[in-house]
């Protein structure tokens, strides 16, 4: 249970680094408070994206993972931040990611961030 917290809140440090540093990243709210939950409930929606869907998309797209030498991760990991964005709009949450090139640049903040959380946070193995 505390591996999975730490991670949750891994993932909503993470976003809110990529929240302000990119500006087509957004998530609104009328306090801070209201922004906090909503970026909890977007860390858990990203949490559950990275934990079902992208297994399965690195699982079909093994072969181009292997001809681009990995690079396709930025694009999957764009793809992930889309669909959470996607989801977040189908909840009612304010967080939204503008385009594409936005995703790949927020993906690639939230993977280092994340990463380097992880890393700093202990785990409950």
């Amino acid at each position: 249970m505390l591996n999975f917290l730490v991670k949750t809140l891994a993932n909503a440090g993470a976003l809110a680094v990529a929240i302000w540093l990119v500006g087509g990243i957004t998530l609104s709210g009328d306090s801070t408070a209201k922004k906090a939950g909503t970026l909890l409930v977007v860390a858990l929606l990203f949490g559950l994206v990275n934990f079902v869907v992208k297994p399965l998309v690195k699982l079909l797209t093994l072969p181009l993972f292997i001809l681009t030498l990995g690079l396709i991760t930025l694009v999957v990991n764009a793809l992930m931040l889309m669909l959470t964005s996607w989801l977040a709009d189908q909840f009612d949450l304010s967080f939204h990611v503008d385009g594409f090139w936005t995703a790949v640049l927020g993906g690639l903040i939230v993977s280092v961030v994340s990463w380097a959380l992880n890393v700093a946070l202990p785990d409950g193995d």
